[in-house]
């Protein structure tokens, strides 16, 4: 899709970036540190989605462009292929409260399932990011504990997405938050917040009496600490085909 209205990125800043998964609870905080330093930043919205006015609105507030190209591996190639991004961001997953909201719509619940968003969609765009011939640097947004012997239908898309992403010919990087909790999210999630303050308070217990390298790692995460981190680790060149645990996504201390 043609972006809404024109935008120039400031003098020095870095190449374009596109976010897939510009609507989320981490990708909006992303778009808008992005624009916010001065990065021509493309905000991809689904064209289906129920609240793609409000979202092109919010995002251009941001400082965005806004891209609706569908989720076909062609349209998504010959855009990014027109657009040139230097940073692709794939910031995309799905839970199981949307999977059950479609089942109750009478859709099918798999469209929506950890295979074919968090796993599929990121590989769509993986492939249509190597298609476009600029050769981007992807930044994965991924999750503590993924492995490739994982079980859980979550922990195993991830961990495909990843295992694509680093056989492929492009620069990456993949981040491995804990949980990502705060004020913001669109649904209220209690049991969310809840879990997260249990889980702190047991992990800070833990780091008294010796267990601080479990604390810094599955201690629980802001989406704006997070977003901050990515973009920094995004634009750093020393950070490219690396890993990064949830320790290394804290904020950095003056």
């Amino acid at each position: 899709m043609v972006p809404l209205f024109e935008h120039s990125s400031s003098p020095g800043a870095a190449g374009p970036a596109f976010v897939a998964g510009a609507t989320g609870f981490t990708g909006r905080e992303v778009v808008r540190l992005l624009a916010a330093r001065g990065i021509l930043t493309y905000a991809h919205v689904r064209p289906d989605s129920p609240r793609r006015e409000e979202w092109q609105q919010r995002l251009q507030r941001l400082g965005a462009q806004v891209d609706c190209t569908p989720w076909e591996e062609g349209a998504m190639a010959a855009t990014l292929a027109r657009l040139r991004p230097a940073y692709v961001f794939a910031l995309l997953g799905t839970t199981r409260r949307l999977m059950k909201q479609v089942a109750r719509t009478g859709q099918d619940p798999q469209s929506q399932s950890y295979q074919n968003v968090d796993y599929g969609l990121t590989a769509l765009l993986l492939r249509a990011a190597m298609a476009a011939g600029s050769r981007p640097r992807f930044i994965y947004l991924s999750a503590a504990g993924v492995n490739e012997r994982a079980r859980s239908p979550y922990y195993q898309a991830r961990a495909r997405a990843e295992a694509e992403l680093k056989a492929s010919a492009l620069p990456f990087l993949i981040a491995r938050p804990s949980l990502i909790s705060g004020p913001g999210r669109d649904e209220p999630r209690p049991g969310e917040r809840i879990g997260a303050a249990v889980v702190d308070g047991l992990l800070r217990v833990a780091g008294l009496f010796g267990g601080w390298r479990l604390q810094a790692r599955y201690a629980s995460t802001t989406n704006t600490a997070l977003a901050e981190a990515l973009v920094r680790l995004a634009l750093d060149p020393a950070a490219a085909n690396r890993t990064f645990e949830s320790e290394s996504l804290r904020p950095v201390e003056e």
